[in-house]
């Protein structure tokens, strides 16, 4: 790609630096991991890039065979973005890279989780013996994206939404979900402010927010 630099390292690490080294790149690989997304979609979860970077990042990871374009059939009838089965290796390396970013010395930078950087972390947060006994399917509703998670055997299994109707939907903004697992924010206070909106099963919704170890 002309004016873009490389390392002239035949290092494996340096290869794939050269692919998901450029800033951005990681990140785009991180809201693609939980599925595909329309361009606007991923300006709305990368805070600060502009449209020219974002598309020459889509651009680069694609022409590496990293991530690939779609065309959803109607009613949505859209183009988005998608990692390859070979993007998708990337997916440890960036869940253990998130482990690693959380022993940062310091205080974290200020700026908003998007949802999708807030689910691998509560999925990585979540604590097995926390959730002993517990089976329920539980809805998060985290600004215009939805997920939905059986909770059974000590285990957190992401399930499609349409599998049915959740036992307790929450419905917040990211960084107020993780207020809440942080114990930062309290449920009443949330619920009273509006912060949070809860339907179902509200006992379900407050032992959900225990489920995670605090980071």
């Amino acid at each position: 790609m002309p004016g873009r630099r490389h390392y002239t390292d035949p290092c494996p690490v340096a290869q794939a630096l050269d692919l998901v080294g450029e800033r951005w790149a990681l990140l785009i690989v991180r809201e693609l991991l939980l599925g595909p997304k329309r361009f606007t979609d991923l300006r709305a979860g990368l805070h600060g890039v502009s449209p020219n970077v974002l598309s020459q990042r889509l651009e680069e990871l694609s022409d590496g065979g990293v991530i690939e374009q779609r065309f959803l059939p109607p009613p949505a009838a859209s183009q988005v973005y998608a990692l390859t089965d070979w993007g998708r290796e990337l997916e440890p390396i960036v869940r253990v890279l998130g482990r690693w970013g959380r022993g940062r010395p310091g205080p974290t930078p200020d700026g908003k989780l998007s949802p999708s950087a807030l689910i691998l972390l509560l999925e990585d947060l979540f604590d097995p013996e926390s959730a002993a006994g517990l089976k329920v399917r539980v809805g998060l509703r985290l600004g215009a994206e939805h997920f939905q998670y059986r909770i059974t055997k000590k285990e957190l299994r992401p399930v499609a939404p349409e599998a049915g109707d959740p036992d307790v939907i929450l419905n917040t903004e990211p960084d107020t979900l993780l207020r809440l697992i942080r114990g930062a924010e309290g449920y009443a206070g949330a619920v009273a402010a509006g912060a949070l909106k809860v339907r179902g099963d509200e006992v379900l919704a407050e032992r959900f927010l225990t489920l995670f170890q605090r980071p």
